[in-house]
């Protein structure tokens, strides 16, 4: 396959740039388009009718503006899609139909790209060939292509549908009192729904009467009532009942203070270790270690008989 010719090169250029064109003044009529419809809505809100019908026929020729914008914009982009088969002379049958659109409304439409690219259709196909396109001769030009480019003025229900929707988007009470009834008519259906959903409610599907309610309890029953445990504050004090297993008749009280220690019989073995090892290496230490636990084990103990207290007095003479 040969390099693509000057032609085709330089429509695809064009082709592309008017996409993006397209696209471009597509964006800004519709930004236009909703400041100019937030305009109609506050003529409509001070109730100046006549001048929102006739500014809103601006918004109308911009809509429809912008749908042709999209429709050649599908036939760029099928012509870029289908840019071999432009090179023959003789225009494909395929292509006929959005070659000679882009010819016809290329002109009537303020984007420059676009017309660049009209202008190399025109000179690749010759001038016959234009003349067809533009008078339209043999109907190949998209009817909503045509359609769309006629000036007419847009028909009254059009222009009372538009303010319609325009009033509805802006929560604006337009006609007067319209959309008060709407709103009384949805409420109206919505309580006869509710209506129905009680009468249904009322009568069983199985025909049975609805049971009475039971009777409120009288002051005595309510005084032989037991209250619950979990009523009131909660003590710090927690009980543990007896369990199912066991004869534990007092159940065990668990204060929330720390656990009590208590020594080990690790720590007591070593303690007796630790005084016979001292009792060995030093005799009297040892003696008076002995004499000091005795003594501290008869505090609080029985009472010395005479025999001991003899005792003690002799060692304390010497």
């Amino acid at each position: 396959m040969g390099p693509p010719s000057s032609f085709v090169s330089k429509l695809k250029v064009q082709l592309k740039l008017s996409i993006s064109r397209l696209r471009m003044v597509q964006q800004k009529d519709t930004a236009i388009a909703k400041q100019q419809r937030r305009q109609m809505a506050h003529l409509l809100e001070l109730g100046k009718e006549e001048s929102a019908r006739i500014r809103v026929e601006n918004i109308i020729r911009s809509d429809i503006t912008t749908e042709l914008m999209e429709i050649l914009e599908l036939y760029c982009e099928l012509l870029l899609a289908r840019i071999g088969l432009l090179e023959p002379k003789e225009c494909d049958p395929g292509l006929e139909e959005p070659i000679k659109s882009i010819i016809y409304a290329a002109p009537r439409i303020d984007v420059k790209e676009l017309q660049q690219a009209r202008q190399l259709l025109v000179e690749k196909y010759g001038k016959e060939f234009a003349l067809d396109a533009v008078e339209n001769r043999d109907g190949k030009v998209a009817e909503r292509v045509s359609k769309k480019l006629q000036v007419q003025p847009p028909e009254q229900e059009l222009v009372t549908l538009y303010l319609k929707e325009i009033a509805r988007a802006y929560a604006i009470d337009w006609p007067k009192g319209q959309s008060r009834q709407e709103r009384g008519v949805d409420n109206d259906a919505s309580d006869n729904d509710d209506d129905d959903d009680d009468d249904d409610d009322d009568e069983p599907s199985d025909g049975q009467a609805i049971k009475d309610l039971e009777k409120p309890l009288t002051t005595e029953e309510l005084s032989k009532a037991t209250p619950p445990r979990d009523l009131g504050p909660r003590s710090p004090v927690s009980i543990a009942p007896p369990k199912s297993s066991t004869d534990n008749v007092s159940p065990r009280v668990k204060l929330s203070g720390p656990p009590e220690l208590k020594p080990s019989t690790k720590m007591g073995g070593l303690k007796k270790e630790t005084t016979s090892t001292q009792a060995q290496s030093d005799p009297k230490g040892g003696k008076e270690a002995q004499e000091r636990n005795n003594s501290k084990s008869v505090v609080g103990g029985k009472i010395p008989d005479a025999d001991e207290l003899a005792r003690r007095f002799a060692a304390l003479k010497r």
